[in-house]
This record gives C-alpha cells, sequence and structure tokens, in this order.
C-alpha cells in the first residue's frame, strides 16, 4: 500500500506540474527593468550587434495611411555580410540546421544580415495584461489550455516549453483581421497557379471582454480564385483546450451548397489547397493544440532570422518577383541578428504525426515563431519554415507577410501570405461571432 501511494503521489505531481507555473512577486517585478513586457532581455548583446529594446516602432513613417502598403523604415540600408555556401560553416552557429540544409542544397539560396533594429511593438494593454499574467496564469492539468490568463502573453517568463509554444499561440496579432492573400506551390521549374484567399478573424483571447468564453479566436478562410476552387470556405472555432473541447470546424462545398461539419481540420491534416506541402498545424508556424508533443526549452540562443521584411511585402513587386525554383527569391529577404527562444517538440511514443520532432525558434520581443525546422519519423530533417515579419506600425503589432515552408525531399515549397497586390491587412473593422456560423456561411454561400 506505501508503494502503491507513492506512485499515485509521484503521478499526481506529474498531471498537476503545469498549473504549478505561476512566477513569484520577486520574478514578475523583472518585467518592468530587466525584461520588457513581454520577458524579454531590455539590454543588448556584448558587442553591441543587438541594441537594447527601446519600446520598438509605434509611430507610423511620414506620409504613411492607414490601407496603404508598409512604408520600409530601413528602405535604405545595405547587408553586413551575406552568407552562402562558401562560408556557411563559419556562420552555421547563428543559423538553424534547416537554414544551413538550404543553402548546401541549392547554390542560389543566400541569407543577407541586416542591422538589427527590434521593432517589435504592442499596444498598452497587451504589456499591463502580461504582467499580469505572470502572476496569476497556469496550464490546466493536461496541459492543454489556460487558466486565469487573457489579452497579454500567459507567460512572458517561461518556465517550460509547454507555456513558451502557448506564448506564440496566443500572441497579439490585432483584435479583428480581414485579409486577402496569395498561396502558391511551385513546381521545381517555378511555375504556379495563385490561389487567392480572402480571410476574416475574430481574435477572442485579446479582447478584455470577449463575447464568447473558451475561445482563442474565430477564423473564416474563403478561396476566391482560381475559379476551380473558387467558393471553398473553412470555417474554424479555436477552443481554448482542444483535448476538453475539441477544435470546432466546418467547409462549404459549393457544389453541395451546404456547410458541413468537419473532424479534420487538425493536428497533420493536410492544409487546404496545399499539394500536401504543409499540414493544418502549419499555420501561422504552429497553430492547434500542443497536446501531442513533449515540449522542452532548450535554451536561448541569437540567430540570424527573417525580421523587418518590408521589401517583400512592397507592392511595387510582383509575385513572379518573388517565386522563383527551389525557393523564394533570397534577394528580397531580410535577415537580422535576434534572440531567440529555442524550442524542442519530441512527439509522444502514444501519438501519431508526420512530424516526429519539430524545434522552434522563437523570437524573444513578440513570441512569434520566426523558423521552424521539422524532422520525418527517421529522425531526418525534412521541412523547412520560416515567418518573415516586420511591425504593422498602425496597430502595432509584429506579425509575419510571408510563411514559408520548403519541403527538402521534394525541392518544392509552399508560400502563403502574399499580398503585394491584395489590399492591404484591415486590422479595424469591428466583427462579430454571428458572422462565424455555419448558417453564415450558407447566407455567404447563396
Amino acid at each position: 500500500m506505501k508503494k502503491l501511494y507513492s506512485i499515485l503521489l509521484s503521478a499526481t505531481v506529474i498531471i498537476s506540474a503545469p498549473a504549478l507555473a505561476k512566477v513569484s512577486p520577486q520574478e514578475a517585478a523583472k518585467l518592468d527593468n530587466e525584461l520588457t513586457p513581454m520577458g524579454a532581455e531590455r539590454s543588448g548583446n556584448a558587442n553591441g550587434s543587438i541594441p537594447a529594446w527601446d519600446g520598438g516602432l509605434n509611430r507610423v513613417p511620414k506620409g504613411y495611411q492607414v490601407g496603404e502598403h508598409h512604408k520600409d523604415p530601413f528602405a535604405e540600408e545595405k547587408p553586413l555580410l551575406v552568407i552562402d555556401q562558401t562560408n556557411v560553416e563559419k556562420y552555421k552557429d547563428h543559423l538553424s540546421a534547416g537554414q544551413v540544409a538550404m543553402i548546401k542544397q541549392y547554390p542560389d539560396y543566400v541569407i543577407k544580415v541586416f542591422p538589427t533594429h527590434r521593432t517589435a511593438s504592442f499596444p498598452q494593454k497587451v504589456y499591463d495584461y502580461s504582467k499580469k499574467n505572470a502572476l496569476k496564469a497556469t496550464l490546466t492539468a493536461d496541459g492543454a489550455g489556460l487558466n486565469n490568463a487573457k489579452v497579454g502573453v500567459p507567460f512572458p517568463i517561461p518556465q517550460n516549453g509547454l507555456e513558451a509554444i502557448w506564448n506564440h499561440l496566443t500572441r497579439y496579432r490585432g483584435e479583428y483581421i480581414t485579409r486577402e492573400y496569395i498561396q502558391v506551390t511551385p513546381q521545381e521549374d517555378g511555375s504556379f497557379t495563385p490561389v487567392k484567399f480572402e480571410q476574416e478573424s475574430l481574435q477572442y483571447y485579446v479582447q478584455e471582454n470577449p463575447e464568447k468564453d473558451n475561445l482563442l479566436f474565430l477564423y473564416k478562410q474563403r478561396i476566391t480564385a482560381p475559379s476551380r476552387l473558387a467558393g471553398q470556405v473553412l470555417l474554424v472555432h479555436e477552443t481554448a483546450n482542444q483535448v476538453e473541447d475539441p477544435r470546432r470546424a466546418w467547409r462549404y462545398d459549393p457544389g453541395r451548397r451546404r456547410a458541413q461539419r468537419t473532424p479534420t481540420v487538425a493536428y497533420d491534416a493536410p492544409a487546404l489547397a496545399s499539394d500536401g506541402l504543409s499540414t493544418v498545424d502549419n499555420f501561422d508556424m504552429f497553430s492547434g493544440s500542443p497536446d501531442k508533443y513533449e515540449w522542452k526549452i532548450v535554451g536561448k540562443k541569437e540567430m540570424f532570422i527573417p525580421y523587418n521584411s518590408y521589401k517583400l511585402h512592397s507592392d511595387q513587386l510582383n509575385y513572379n518577383d518573388i517565386i522563383k525554383p527551389g525557393h523564394i527569391n533570397q534577394d528580397l529577404a531580410r535577415y537580422e541578428l535576434h534572440r531567440v527562444w529555442v524550442v524542442e517538440a519530441t512527439l509522444k511514443s502514444t501519438e501519431q504525426n508526420i512530424y516526429s520532432r519539430r524545434t522552434f525558434y522563437l523570437d524573444e520581443d513578440s513570441w512569434q515563431a520566426a523558423l521552424v525546422d521539422h524532422y520525418d519519423n527517421q529522425g531526418k530533417l525534412w521541412r523547412v519554415a520560416e515567418a518573415h515579419a516586420l511591425n504593422y506600425y498602425e496597430v502595432p503589432v509584429l506579425w509575419s507577410t510571408l510563411d514559408v515552408i520548403h519541403d527538402l525531399n521534394a525541392k518544392r515549397y509552399i508560400a502563403f501570405g502574399l499580398d503585394n497586390k491584395e489590399n492591404m491587412y484591415d486590422f479595424q473593422t469591428p466583427l462579430k461571432y454571428n458572422q462565424f456560423t455555419a448558417s453564415a456561411l450558407r447566407r455567404e454561400g447563396r
């Protein structure tokens, strides 16, 4: 009986451990001096190549009007260095395994490193709630949900990898988002057919008084081109705990003219119109429930990550300027040296997923996943994801303008978020719950 009691006690400690993650008032006080409200180090690095955080970019440039593509504050800067096959070994400590693999696989794949600007900034309420969350936010016993957290990042001082990935899942991206973007899956020769999406998203987690409980966000994605795919709509209700209350999703089929509940919009199911090059949980670099993986913080390091990608976002570019065989046009991509949290996700022995392991590189200033390396079930590096981020300074919020997933085996990639010739994101127009129901899909279809 004593042995049984000891086993049960140990099991209880393991199960309930995620719920004991609040930090002390002394630790939380660091968010006002040593750390930023998001939990990043305020100071720069030793040699000054990473500057101190000064509040980020929170003023719109002169002449910018809301609704325009964003002006590049750093358009006149030149690269500090270019990393290619001739010098990749010299700089590999600042690169992910995926970045090194891309350089070695493609002779024309280069990484142009520019001066670092810590432009990430967010509304004051995000900072205020992040500091509150540090003192009271906890994970549910299964680690698949949150308690006592809203608006800000739940764990600005993370104690484990699960808390770190929840910071990415709940990071601020505005309260309402209406946008148009193009998704492409180029063939090996670079030819592609653009697929145009219209998206609406209502972010409940970041609202102080949300209309509904137990929801992180509502999401609606509609294909408008090409004609063979046009009319398909995906609707998602993202719940706060997808083990207790699984994600709810519907698809609208224009052929059948009805919205149908679907259980397959989760985990490693193929993403819509992705040609098998990405999964549902690849969306936004990682989305959905984290319950299939064991999560571990490996540490922090300085890395060259995509950042301040205003050039890649420019409305002066055509999609043919960006999309090239094997990878996007790296002459348009900008990389900077930033500190990142390195988080390892290892598939649980009881679970199944096409990715046995994923390594995440989370920007310390925003919790945006900047890079993700994906490994197959033989443990080999398979897919390499990059999020090319910028500060949408009218909000303000740091978020990606383009996500790219490279398949090293297929020598192909998927790029989603291309917006150079589309209407710019609308963060201002309010959205309501009744716009995200199955009946709303049917009305829109008619």
